[in-house]
Order: C-alpha cells, then structure tokens, then sequence
C-alpha cells in the first residue's frame, strides 16, 4: 500500500482501515480510479478532494469484490458500475462514509451518456444495440459502424462499407 504524506490523516487512516480489512489488495497512487485483477491493485488518485478518493477507492474495492474482469458490451459495463456503486454505498457506510445517490448517478450518467453516442446510428440516428464488442448494426438503415473498445476514450463511430 502506498500512501503519500500529502493525503489528509482522515483519508490515510481510512485507507489504513480497508487494507486491514481486505487485506487481499493492495491501495496504490495512480492517475485515476482503477481495480486491476491482474495485480489485485486499487489504485487512486490523489490529486482528488479526500471524499472522491474515498468513494473512488470504495467504488474500484466493490468491483474487484464483486469479480468484474472483463465485459462483453457496453450493456454489461453500465450494469456492472452499477452494481459497484450500489456495493460502495453499502460498504462505505461501515467506514462512516455516504455516497449520496445524487452522486452515483452523476457517474453512472457519464456511462449512459458514452453508450449513447456509441449506439445512434451515424447514417439514420436511430439507436442500437451491439452486435459485438467493437460493432453496431442499425436494424433501420443497414448501416453498420466499428467503435473502439475502450471506455476513456472519444467514442468515434466508424462506418463500415
């Protein structure tokens, strides 16, 4: 676990706490939110406000509690940060932490948002579902379009000929 001496005493002692508590990961500095089952690391970023770190870690502490690895769609994304938001909650409140329901909406929009933009057809506007991780196929026009498969990054929509 790496804590830095800029973080505030509250937020190191929590950290303290769930590494005590969950002693199969480690809490590290990074540049943003992050669970890796690869390495069982939740990494943080400390450049936040103490209370967006402390629900960051909560929220990644969920998902790797949870067994997220991997998704197929981005369906399967929205439900599972749904699912760690809702387990942060609950597990927060054991550390004296809430996670407003204001707030965890606000996040889960930025995902409704993405998967909107992912999933209107560049040709009609129509909105679809995936057909496969990286591709959309509109059941109105016929056009088919690739997206990346990335979550951080713009959502280009590139039409297939």
């Amino acid at each position: 676990m790496v804590v830095t001496t800029t973080l505030s005493s509250t937020t190191k002692r929590f950290i303290e706490q769930l590494a005590k508590d969950y002693p199969g990961f480690s809490i590290e500095r990074g540049k943003q939110e992050h669970w890796s089952p690869r390495t069982n690391a939740i990494t943080f970023n400390p450049k936040q406000t103490p209370e967006r770190i402390r629900f960051g870690i909560l929220h990644e502490l969920a998902h790797a509690l949870l067994g997220h690895t991997s998704y197929q769609s981005d369906f399967e994304l929205l439900k599972m940060e749904s699912e760690a938001w809702h387990l942060a909650a609950k597990i927060g409140l054991k550390y004296g932490v809430t996670i407003s329901d204001d707030h965890i909406q606000n996040c889960l929009d930025t995902y409704r948002d993405w998967l909107h933009r992912r999933s209107q057809c560049p040709t009609c506007g129509l909105h679809v579902i995936q057909e496969t991780n990286t591709n959309y196929k509109c059941f109105n026009c016929g056009s088919t379009w690739n997206v990346s498969s990335g979550r951080f990054v713009r959502p280009y929509r590139r039409l297939c000929k």
